[in-house]
């Protein structure tokens, strides 16, 4: 009697942890493409910055343009099941005149040509500013 119990339980645990069974990992040519991003700050969300994101299909050569700027390099730190985390930085603030952006840290998750995500930006004067930025994959 244990064994016909057992057995049905043990198919079952099986069963559950293919089932859970995590998907592949995001690669770099998964979502290699233009972005256009839009990061958003503030109460409500009320200060919002586009930008746009190259990615490449390797980790490396990514850059981030904003209006009227050169190319920043964006650095690929870690990509993991369907996020990316990059950085980027120093660069000239867009929001805040005369200010230097020492380091800015994006996390992604990306789901086809639509990406959804939190950064964190830190500034040569000390101050931090965090919020949410999307995307979507020019076609």
């Amino acid at each position: 009697m244990r064994r016909t119990i057992f057995l049905p339980a043990l198919l079952f645990g099986f069963t559950t942890a293919a089932a859970q069974a995590p998907a592949a990992a995001i690669k770099p040519a998964d979502i290699a493409g233009v972005w256009d991003t839009k990061s958003l700050v503030g109460p409500n969300d009320t200060v919002g910055v586009k930008s746009v994101l190259t990615a490449t299909a390797t980790d490396s050569g990514w850059t981030m343009l904003l209006a009227g700027r050169e190319p920043i390099a964006v650095r690929v730190v870690a990509m993991g099941g369907d996020s990316v985390v990059t950085e980027a930085g120093p660069y000239p603030s867009i929001l805040r005149a005369g200010v230097t952006v020492t380091s800015l840290r994006t996390v992604a998750h990306y789901s086809g040509d639509q990406m959804t995500g939190m950064f964190w930006a830190e500034y040569a004067s000390g101050d931090k500013a965090s919020g949410k930025v999307t995307a979507t994959r020019r076609k």
